[in-house]
């Protein structure tokens, strides 16, 4: 069933660009490298996705996806084999920039298949079940990372990755016919900014930075800040992992959370946990803590990824959804290169507490500006 298969490479894909972030910033760590370098390291997972997503979706929209996630997945596999091959710190760099590759390739192009295979009854259902699915992955890919990197070491475990991407490579050689086609003989109708205008997408696509930036720079920081408190590389895995188990728990309930309190309420529930969770870190040093806190964080801010997913999908224009979730992925890129660089510049300036605190502050002001309503979709 072509659903099925898009969730197994879902699972297979995005666990390996999960697990491949978390080497790469536990390698640079053990290279001695300062947090602004890391910082630039965070932000070369984003490089590629930011540049290419819109127009991959477009690809996608006309030519499907079959081939699009292929070269995705051979690309990744090759910038994650780079550090196996040399070290320093410029090879990790450019497995970033290529582990960005994989996601620009796979990330909008995923979410697009679970849509288009999906019916207007089964659609909430589908994209509920990718987020959990989406949350296995990163508890998944931290924890392989982890434990990997301290039974193997960091080297070894570039070879591990680099052999998990034989799974999706298999998957789409054998199954990927079966996918859906594009529209080819139909080129997109207006220009992306009528796109936006028309639709209510910027809206959408504006509040979905503000939760990307959040989860990422807490995943960023919070292992800097693990790593500095004396703790290995499995209990930082740990403590990651939390924020993944809790997300993959709220997602399961999220459909029935949406429907009781409106989309923009569960909004706001994420940003002010969200904001919390980021005032409490620097206040305790302890793995059983650090990991509370990420299961308290992974509660609020993991329903809103799904939800602005959901609205982005819902409110894109016939025959263009894979054109808006690229875009979409864009603007959330876009985010993650510029986000990462100013809080490196701020933690090497100042330390990591303004870090925790200031994010701390932008998450309660989205949750502050965010307006109770439910938010209309468009069926396709």
């Amino acid at each position: 069933m072509p659903l099925y298969l898009t969730f197994a490479l879902a699972l297979s894909i995005i666990t390996t660009v999960q697990a491949g972030r978390v080497l790469l910033t536990l390698y640079a760590l053990k290279l001695g490298a300062q947090p602004f370098a890391v910082g630039i390291l965070a932000a070369t997972f984003s490089v590629l996705p930011m540049l290419l997503s819109w127009q991959i979706g477009r690809f996608s929209d006309r030519f499907g996806s079959r081939w699009l996630l292929l070269f995705g997945t051979v690309g990744g596999a090759f910038g994650i084999l780079l550090p196996y091959m040399m070290s320093g710190l410029p090879a990790l760099f450019i497995a970033g920039i290529m582990n960005g590759l994989l996601f620009a390739f796979s990330g909008a192009t995923l979410q697009n298949l679970v849509g288009l295979l999906s019916r207007p009854e089964t659609s909430a259902r589908n994209f509920s079940n990718y987020s959990v699915l989406i949350s296995v992955t990163g508890f998944i890919g931290p924890l392989l990372a982890g434990f990997s990197i301290d039974h193997s070491g960091h080297v070894v475990t570039c070879l591990y990755l680099v052999a998990m991407s034989f799974i999706p490579v298999a998957l789409l050689a054998i199954r990927g016919g079966v996918l859906p086609g594009g529209s080819r003989s139909v080129p997109p109708e207006g220009s992306v900014w009528e796109m936006l205008a028309g639709s209510g997408l910027w809206r959408v696509m504006a509040t979905g930075s503000l939760v990307v930036s959040g989860i990422d720079l807490f995943q960023v920081y919070m292992p800097i800040y693990a790593h500095s408190a004396g703790l290995s590389a499995s209990a930082i895995g740990i403590v990651l992992a939390m924020f993944s188990v809790a997300a993959f728990a709220v997602r399961l309930f999220l459909p029935h959370l949406i429907f009781r309190l409106t989309e923009t309420r569960v909004l706001q529930f994420s940003f002010f946990t969200g904001a919390a969770s980021f005032l409490l870190v620097p206040f305790f040093q302890s793995a059983a803590m650090l990991a509370l806190i990420a299961f308290a964080f992974g509660l609020g801010m993991g329903c809103g990824q799904p939800i602005t997913l959901m609205m982005t999908y819902g409110s894109s224009p016939q025959g263009r959804s894979g054109e808006a979730m690229g875009l979409r992925v864009t603007v959330n890129h876009l985010t993650r290169v510029i986000v990462p660089v100013l809080f490196g510049s701020v933690g090497s300036l100042f330390g990591l507490l303004p870090v925790f605190w200031i994010n701390s502050l932008l998450l309660a002001s989205g949750g502050a500006i965010t307006r109770p309503g439910k938010t209309g979709r468009v069926s396709h």
